[in-house]
């Protein structure tokens, strides 16, 4: 597109006071690089995704609250990650992670384990195991 081209649709950037930095062509047929303060279709987009991030979330805090899951879940929603993800930064397999899912098996991890997701959802001991207990 050209440099005149580049959306500045109004945007959750613009009340951040960001800019974000796209590709354009100048009118030597060059590429430059142009601030814009939004497009309005990937604003929309974006607002879609964040919203359904916060109803998973939403959805795992009221299975941990109804004993049907374990904090691990909720956490793991919360930060945004999925289960490949999770395994792979406290280094099990996927389906051992899954099983720290169930509250039953959670109440038995050992005080190392426990240490290892906390340390990964940056949180306390303490927050891990009672999410009521975690500031959002």
């Amino acid at each position: 597109m050209k440099k005149e081209e580049v959306p500045q649709d109004k945007s959750n950037l613009e009340t951040a006071k960001l800019k974000e930095l796209c590709y354009a062509v100048d009118e030597d047929g060059n590429y430059i690089t142009v601030n814009s303060s939004g497009w309005d279709p990937k604003t929309i987009a974006l607002s879609q995704a964040i919203e359904e991030i916060n109803e998973r979330v939403a959805e795992a805090k009221s299975r941990v609250l109804n004993n049907e899951t374990s904090p691990i879940e909720y956490y793991m929603e919360f930060h945004k990650m999925d289960l490949s993800i999770l395994a792979s930064y406290v280094g099990m397999w996927t389906w051992l992670v899954k099983r720290h899912f169930k509250p039953q098996i959670f109440k038995k991890l050992s005080e190392r384990k426990l240490q290892n997701y906390a340390d990964i959802f940056d949180v306390t001991l303490d927050q891990l195991k009672d999410i009521t207990k975690h500031g959002n």
